[in-house]
């Protein structure tokens, strides 16, 4: 499996006002299905859109869905450098619009400081999954999930060879071992389940608890 991030730079940020206290917002487009990206990735709708559900349930709706400010080399969200909690991700057509409040944390107030002095930020989805090319495009597999639908970056027009440094070089495993290890019995228990109909409740159930585990 592999660390897969995508950048967006149509983002908006938005200040918003509720009795005399000031809040900052991200808001714009996170993800995008059916279309070839600049990364020759594509994200199938159904993939996409059984996994926003899934987030939604799981993150969004229980204030769980945080994201990060700058370009984690891992799929774990580090509760030190969260800037911003994701409060909404709906679809709209081949588009999933998201929205995200900047915290009162260091990071978070180091974003907001940058917004203030006008420098160009975007977000960046992350997640993991495996990879199938077919006539030259890299199509996301329906084992997507992911890590946070937005971090929040710098730079996101950067050319793809400087992208591409960062989302392919990381096969996530870990020299020691000890991650691969985890990874090989996750992929030892999904295919003992494969024939189950209960396969995608036992994915995502092992999932939530390796990411636990980290």
């Amino acid at each position: 499996m592999k660390l897969i991030r995508e950048e967006v730079e149509s983002v908006k940020f938005i200040t918003e006002e509720k009795a005399g206290k000031k809040s900052l917002h991200i808001e714009g487009i996170f993800l995008q299905a059916d279309i070839q990206n600049r990364n020759g990735r594509c994200y199938p709708m159904e993939t996409l859109s059984k996994e926003v559900s899934r987030y939604n349930e799981s993150y969004i709706s229980k204030g769980r869905a945080l994201g990060e400010l700058g370009h984690p080399d891992g799929p774990t969200v580090n509760l030190d450098r969260v800037s911003h909690m994701i409060t909404s991700l709906k679809c709209e057509g081949l588009n999933f619009v998201g929205r995200a409040k900047i915290l009162e944390t260091p990071m978070g107030k180091i974003a907001s400081s940058l917004i203030s002095e006008g420098v160009k930020l975007g977000v960046s989805s992350r997640g993991i999954g495996s990879l199938v090319e077919r006539n030259g495009v890299r199509y996301v597999s329906d084992d997507f999930m992911l890590a946070t639908a937005a971090d929040i970056v710098a730079d996101p027009s950067a050319p793809d060879a400087f992208v591409n440094g960062i989302m392919e070089g990381v096969e996530w495993v870990w020299n020691n071992g000890i991650l691969e290890q985890k990874i090989a019995r996750m992929q030892r228990q999904i295919d003992a389940y494969s024939a189950s109909r209960q396969l995608s409740e036992h994915k995502i159930r092992l999932f939530d608890e390796f990411i636990n585990s980290l």
